[in-house]
């Protein structure tokens, strides 16, 4: 099994330094299942290749496996594709070898990670069954450009047709630890059999990996499922907590499953419950028409179920900023342009700019907002840019107010120094908006362990106290009054799910 990975950035070579691999070293990495290397094929200061080779034993997978009684067992377990093809093997070494450049983890060059860069990835056998249309549909939604061809079963005899493999080549601009991310995640997803045991870890991993992009992919729920190697209660699991991150979902969602998928449990009917934690889900029978909760009931009118706090959160917000009168705002951390979509939508307000961390996020919200179909007038008053809010950029500056919902929590700790200069120092808009989870109330929710957070990406959760002992001191010194206000259903111990603070100059 061989990736490799090419860039022209320049220098090019500091590939080296993402990948946290020297170019003129070859590392090996032992895996349980086989050796995984590491080597440059070519490394200048123009061009730099990078190349993950995998090599699996047969025996040492065929050792692993408990189950040996199928009467095709000591064939079928010595004489398959796993040397060869990039399956969910693959992605278990690709996450263990470029683990820290997968978290956009960089030291001696932390501008690079979360940096966009040219890119082309090339796998030359990938298993899927859809063969290169589904291919496109998983990649080009990310921003590649995609080359899939597919293998045929035997050069020498071409009315054999096609194997179920493609050679895939990805061309795009974008980080590193995005760009492997996807391969993480849709490796797995494309061969559609996991070769190792799915554990309830394997859904904060699917989330961990792809939370800026899988949300709003409109395979998601075909992604998941084959992902977590079609486990239903994994699955409902990750599909709520998708959709808590994918917030302003659409009733008619695209990216539910489709009854029409062959591997679609057609008993599987996915949904929050209205008024329970986000990662519920229920099972109702297919064609049965029950809302969710009740097995008998009459599906609900969306105009009566109850706000999602997603909702609740983004309504939070844009009252705030009416409140304020605030006409120019730039949300910070805006992910695929939901709260965006909103913001243009609100009359008063003039100006509107998106930004997230993600060049691949920012060209999906482009495509979600319909940026090139956007009447002239709408599209005068929209911004989209890549940028790092731990970063001074003189184009946050000259707005009446800045958004950061749900995104300090993603920031690790002594990082939050750069982000209080660049926000309230440095661009210092005339009202700051943030929310973050109430820790408090990870207790009300069902199946969150004691002490987890709501999503792995998380690098802190505060409770009520810990963020007015972070937000007074931020207010204080950079001339804000404070007010801190929940969002949410408020439990009288725990308080409400979200608090949202505003800074007002």
């Amino acid at each position: 099994m061989l990736l490799t990975i090419t860039t022209t950035h320049r220098p090019a070579t500091d590939l080296g330094f993402l990948l946290h691999k020297h170019p003129d070293r070859v590392q090996r990495f032992d895996q349980s299942y086989g050796t995984a290397h590491v080597f440059y094929p070519e490394a200048g200061d123009d061009r730099c290749t990078a190349a993950l080779l995998l090599e699996a034993d047969p025996r040492a997978l065929l050792r692993g496996r408990a189950e040996r009684s199928a009467p095709d067992f000591a064939l079928a377990q010595y004489v398959n594709d796993r040397p060869y093809a990039a399956s969910s093997l693959f992605a278990v070494a690709l996450g263990d070898v470029f683990r820290s450049a997968i978290r956009a983890r960089c030291d001696s060059r932390p501008g690079l990670a979360e940096t966009a860069i040219p890119l082309r990835l090339h796998v030359p056998a990938v298993p899927c069954r859809g063969g290169p249309d589904q291919v496109r549909a998983l990649f080009e939604p990310l921003g590649w450009q995609v080359e899939a061809d597919p293998v045929p079963l035997d050069p020498g005899l071409p009315g054999w047709g096609d194997s179920r493999y493609v050679r895939l080549t990805l061309t795009g601009h974008m980080r590193l630890a995005d760009a492997l991310g996807h391969l993480y995640v849709l490796l797995p997803a494309m061969d559609g059999a996991k070769h190792y045991w799915v554990s309830e870890d394997e859904v904060d991993k699917l989330l961990r990996a792809g939370a800026a992009w899988l949300p709003g992919h409109p395979q998601r729920a075909w992604i998941t499922r084959r992902y977590l190697a079609r486990r239903e209660r994994y699955v409902r699991t990750a599909i709520a907590r998708l959709r808590e991150l994918d917030d302003l979902t659409d009733p008619a969602d695209p990216a539910d499953p489709d009854p029409s998928d062959p591997d679609l449990d057609p008993g599987l009917v996915l949904g929050p419950v209205v008024g329970a934690p986000a990662t519920d889900a229920v099972r109702v029978s297919a064609g049965s028409g029950a809302a969710p909760g009740d097995p008998t009931a009459h599906p609900a009118d969306p105009a009566e179920r109850a706000p999602s706090l997603a909702e609740l959160r983004a309504g939070a917000v844009l009252s705030v900023l009416a409140a304020e009168n605030a006409r120019r705002v730039i949300d910070l951390g805006c992910g695929t342009g939901k709260l965006v979509a909103r913001l243009l939508d609100q009359p008063g307000i003039d100006h509107v700019t998106g930004v997230d961390v993600a060049a691949a996020t920012i060209e999906h919200a482009h495509r979600r907002l319909h940026v090139d179909r956007m009447p002239e007038r709408r599209r005068a008053r929209l911004d989209l840019f890549t940028g790092s809010v731990v970063y001074r950029d003189t184009r946050f500056s000259g707005y009446d107010a800045a958004v950061l919902m749900e995104v300090v929590e993603h920031i690790d700790p002594s990082r939050l120094p750069a982000l209080e200069q660049v926000v309230f120092g440095h661009a210092a808009p005339g009202t700051v908006v943030v929310t973050t989870p109430n820790a408090e109330y990870n207790a009300l929710y069902e199946g969150l362990a004691d002490g987890a957070f709501r999503h792995p990406d998380h690098r802190f959760e505060w409770t009520r106290a810990q963020f007015r002992a972070w937000a007074e001191p931020v207010a204080s010194a950079h001339g804000y009054r404070l007010r801190i206000l929940p969002v949410g259903p408020e439990d009288p111990s725990a308080g409400a799910p979200t608090q949202m603070g505003v800074f007002s100059k």
